[in-house]
């Protein structure tokens, strides 16, 4: 990026949906790729109708009570963009099916204007899809394949197909799981009726036979669901395999991926049981329970129609295609490809962890990033041969084993490093990256925490001699930045300091990192790294630590 300080880096999307509103805050590397700092939700429901009605002709409005509800929820993203102090004009904030439908779209508009001072974008059909796309070439390297991409939100359905980031066909059909919902509750033959006639009668299936396609990828809260649902169980048991002395769920090839027959599977499983089913779809669905048996049905029909055996399901949609437009109007083009290394390793880490725990992993990871930069920065270690060798590649290493690191806790928080270990170096998840780096990456995330290997350690005999001693450099910070985060970094004559950045304008005390209120744990670390750098670790820490938000 043109400006080297933290805030100048980052950028917003929000995404006012049908169903909810969504925003995200990335950090934008120079390379072109970017990495998700935090990711909210609200569920506003904004196509929610007071009146419900079956008939396509009734005009759409959007009611007080959601108007109400949308604005307290930019109220919060505006909120949160001022906390991370992310300028307006790195936000862009896009409106989809609900509002592009709604009579009196622009009354909220101005609304929204004078309240919150965001100006919305409202997006026609085609535009969401060309974005929609462009997202999921940014969790998918498909850049080079014809592929059918399909969005299934709250109030319409996106169809594009795309190759070498270019769009050539793109179509939004008013099908969505609130609307459907709302028309017809749960009555699974009229949503499949009313799906039926809606694709027939806008020519669909033939417009799309007519430009073909490769790969089918499919994005949005519904088709994530029910792949979730698939991996989690929620029909038959996942396959449970056994690698050594650790268990890993999966076998790697179904990993963000649906097959025909597994979608039907859960239509079937939600469609059946009576009020135990519904109970169990509450609970896990969650919020996404009330429209799922609609999104399901409606999924289910677009693989019947139109031929599809099996989809890729991608993490990333709307929001990312919103990110990806705005880096390249910052920096004159934007590398579709850039991600393609990187794409599979936030792929792995967004599989296995929630979002409190991929919230931490990104943190860590801007931790360690800060800390290696810095120490690669040190003249004082320009005569450490090894340590003054560290480049861009090991950052790469050492960002996705941070990210990666907790991944295992999926499994149980008992040895969780283990099988963080063994979720990475089993089912081939790392796409583009060596057997030794992949080995690497894993074996980080496994000595993140308790006994640290040796030199000689039976780990390393694959690797050369400089390759095992950049690993003791590397598992270090990874090390101190799993127990300290949300520092920065800096150089002085008393040794390296992190000082905390989510704490402004409070007076902070320079403290011994091997004071006695220290944890035992991070004082071991903290000894460790003095041993590696020869040189202390010391914190800026704050005297009081008022609340973030």
């Amino acid at each position: 990026m043109a400006s080297s300080s933290c805030s100048s880096s980052l950028f917003a999307a929000i995404d006012m949906g049908t169903n909810s509103f969504k925003m995200i805050i990335i950090r934008a590397y120079p390379n072109g790729k970017f990495l998700t700092i935090d990711r909210l939700r609200e569920p506003v429901v904004l196509g929610r109708e007071t009146t419900p009605t079956s008939s396509s002709s009734t005009p759409f409005t959007l009611s007080a009570q959601s108007q109400l509800i949308a604005l307290e929820a930019l109220k919060k993203f505006q909120n949160t963009l001022t906390s991370y102090k992310v300028s307006k004009a790195q936000v862009r904030c896009v409106a989809t099916a609900a509002v592009r439908e709604a009579v009196n779209k622009g009354v909220f508009l101005k609304c929204v204007s004078d309240n919150i001072g965001l100006e919305v974008d409202v997006l026609p059909g085609e535009e969401e899809a060309r974005l929609v796309y462009l997202g999921m070439l940014q969790f998918w390297p498909m850049y080079e394949n014809l592929v059918l991409g399909v969005d299934i939100g709250g109030g319409s359905t996106e169809f594009v197909i795309g190759k070498q980031g270019i769009v050539v066909f793109g179509a939004s059909l008013k099908l969505g799981h609130v609307s459907l919902t709302q028309k017809f509750g749960n009555s699974v033959g009229q949503i499949r009726e009313h799906i039926r006639l809606v694709v027939k009668e806008s020519g669909l299936v033939r417009k799309i036979k007519n430009c073909g396609f490769e790969v089918v990828v499919g994005s949005s809260g519904t088709i994530k669901a029910v792949e979730k649902a698939v991996f989690n169980g929620y029909v038959n048991k996942s396959n449970v395999i056994e690698v050594g002395n650790v268990a890993c769920i999966g076998d790697g090839r179904k990993d963000w991926r649906l097959s025909r027959g597994e979608v039907k599977g859960v239509v079937e499983s939600l469609c059946g049981g009576g009020e135990g089913e519904k109970i169990r779809r509450e609970k896990f669905f969650e919020r996404r329970s009330e429209f799922i048996v609609a999104g399901a049905v409606l999924l289910e029909e677009i693989f019947e129609v139109l031929g599809i055996e099996e989809m890729e399901v991608s993490g990333y949609a709307l929001a990312e295609g919103v990110i990806v437009e705005s880096l390249a109007k910052v920096n004159g083009g934007y590398d579709l490809t850039a991600n393609a290394r990187w794409s599979s390793v936030v792929r792995l880490a967004m599989r296995y962890n929630g979002k409190k725990r991929m919230r931490a992993a990104v943190q860590c990871t801007n931790t360690a990033k800060e800390i290696f930069e810095g120490l690669r920065k040190s003249d004082d270690l320009a005569d450490n041969q090894f340590a003054a060798s560290l480049d861009d590649k090991d950052l790469e290493y050492l960002e996705a084993a941070t990210l990666l690191h907790n991944i295992g806790v999926f499994m149980g928080k008992k040895g969780y490093h283990k099988h963080s270990y063994c979720i990475i170096m089993n089912g081939e998840h790392l796409h583009g990256y060596s057997s030794e780096e992949v080995k690497l990456i894993a074996l980080l995330a496994r000595h993140h925490r308790k006994k640290l290997p040796s030199s000689d350690h039976a780990s390393f005999t694959q690797f050369p001699g400089e390759m095992t001693k950049k690993f003791r450099f590397l598992c270090t910070i990874l090390r101190v930045s799993v127990a300290l985060q949300k520092m920065e970094f800096s150089n002085s004559y008393e040794g390296f300091k992190l000082v905390n950045c989510g704490v402004k304008d409070q007076t902070s005390l320079l403290f011994n990192p091997l004071a006695e209120d220290i944890e035992e744990e991070l004082r071991q670390e903290l000894e460790y790294f003095k041993l590696v750098f020869f040189k202390e670790l010391l914190m800026i820490a704050p005297l009081s630590v008022p609340d973030p938000r």
